[in-house]
């Protein structure tokens, strides 16, 4: 099966960038799609934004206009590019596929002055 490492996560500003990296262990390009979430401290996981296999692209309405998903095949690597982080974006970010695979570990993204 394969396994998902979510890296890139840290401490910014509000105003601030960050770009999360989903690595896969293996080829991602068989799923139906890929997919970021996050989930704030005792709630349930949310969908951010989601890439098809064809590379269409959706994100949620609260991340819109700040949030991009991208996907490199060759790398089995999903990315998502954060810019404008508010502090309501503080959450832990986690990626999978669809169909969903065994989560990983997340990362830890904290907007903050």
């Amino acid at each position: 099966q394969v396994q998902l490492e979510e890296s890139g996560g840290g401490l910014v500003q509000p105003g601030g960038s960050l770009r999360l990296s989903c690595a896969a262990s293996g080829s991602i390009f068989s799923f139906h799609a890929m997919n970021w979430y996050r989930q704030f401290p005792g709630k349930q996981r949310e969908l951010v934004a989601v890439i098809g296999r064809g590379g269409s692209t959706h994100v949620a309405d609260s991340v819109k206009g700040r949030f991009t998903i991208s996907r490199d095949n060759a790398k089995n690597t999903v990315y998502l590019q954060m810019n404008s982080l508010k502090p309501e974006d503080t959450a832990v970010y986690y990626c999978n596929t669809l169909p969903s695979v065994s989560w990983g570990q997340g990362t830890q993204v904290t907007v903050s002055s």
